[in-house]
């Protein structure tokens, strides 16, 4: 079974849409038989993800860190919850189980997971779909600033393809399906 890796926050006071689009993402994933990993969290989108994953008869599997766990932050109904000593291992095992990776909205933790990636996607580390759900525009400013990037000649105009955006949750299966290939040789093109 192929596995989707979620980036996503674990805040409660945010947007009842970005609730509703992680329910809707959950259903069409299990629905197009995959399993999902994800960080581990009981609150937030963390925690809408787990629960509309388990109620649409879907696996997931939390990776967390024991500080994590001592705090009670993780969910407790997982099909599989694996601890890690740092976040280093978590994001490092995520990347490893994953047949591609969806971020959405977040706050730093869910940026920086969604930046590390796409770097090591440019450094072919990481070669899987990338897809970005940009809820009500969420992602509309860092999206620019990668662009800004790519006119400032940080990186490659190449480089824009190591990602998908999409709006809506319906369309992450598709935009998984049809991501580009990519592979370890376009590491020729990290260097500027």
């Amino acid at each position: 079974m192929k596995t989707v890796c979620i980036y996503c926050a674990s805040s409660q006071q945010i947007r009842k849409s970005f609730f509703e689009a992680t329910d809707e993402l959950a259903k069409n994933l299990v629905g197009a038989g995959y399993q999902i990993a994800y960080g581990g969290g009981s609150r937030g989108l963390m925690g809408q993800l787990a629960e509309s994953t388990l109620q649409s008869g879907g696996k997931i599997i939390g990776v967390i860190p024991r500080f994590m766990c001592e705090e009670e932050w993780n969910h407790n109904g997982l099909s599989e919850l694996i601890l890690v000593d740092t976040m280093h291992e978590r994001k490092a095992m995520l990347a490893q189980m994953a047949d591609a990776v969806v971020a959405l909205p977040g706050g730093c933790g869910t940026m920086e997971e969604l930046m590390e990636i796409i770097t090591w996607k440019k450094l072919g580390i990481f070669t899987k779909p990338i897809v970005i759900l940009n809820i009500e525009g969420y992602f509309d400013e860092l999206l620019l600033m990668l662009k800004k990037a790519v006119a400032e000649h940080f990186m490659r105009p190449e480089h824009q393809s190591m990602w998908q955006v999409v709006d809506r949750s319906d369309q992450v299966v598709e935009a998984i399906t049809n991501a580009l290939l990519w592979n370890s040789d376009n590491r020729q093109w990290a260097v500027m």
